[in-house]
């Protein structure tokens, strides 16, 4: 049985968001990246508390492509160290997890 997952990543635009989320579904490697913000984001960098106006992507994609995900968001991103966390999908409708195996990479 394959599984499937949802990846988050932010980012500082808009823009950057599109770039990944173009890229992604345009070399197969997600099915769909939805972008959400502006989102306020308190976080420790670098021993300081900051606070940021980010971009929000949730990325659906099958398990074994998430080092293909993750190779591409990182060659994308402006940030030092983003955001690339991965969340099963545990449970989905029969027609919308064959739509995104259908718009995957079905071969790695």
């Amino acid at each position: 049985m394959k599984s499937y997952i949802q990846i988050s990543t932010t980012t500082e635009t808009k823009e950057e968001a599109q770039k990944i989320a173009q890229y992604l579904v345009k070399q197969k490697i997600d099915a769909c990246v939805q972008i959400t913000g502006p989102i306020e984001s308190t976080y420790r960098w670098k021993g300081k508390v900051e606070k940021a106006v980010e971009w929000l992507c949730l990325i659906k994609t099958k398990e074994d492509l998430f080092n293909k995900a993750e190779a591409s968001i990182k060659k994308l991103h402006s940030y030092e160290t983003p955001e690339i966390i991965a969340v099963p999908i545990v449970k989905g409708s029969k027609e919308y997890l064959k739509w995104l195996d259908e718009e995957t990479v079905n071969k790695i």
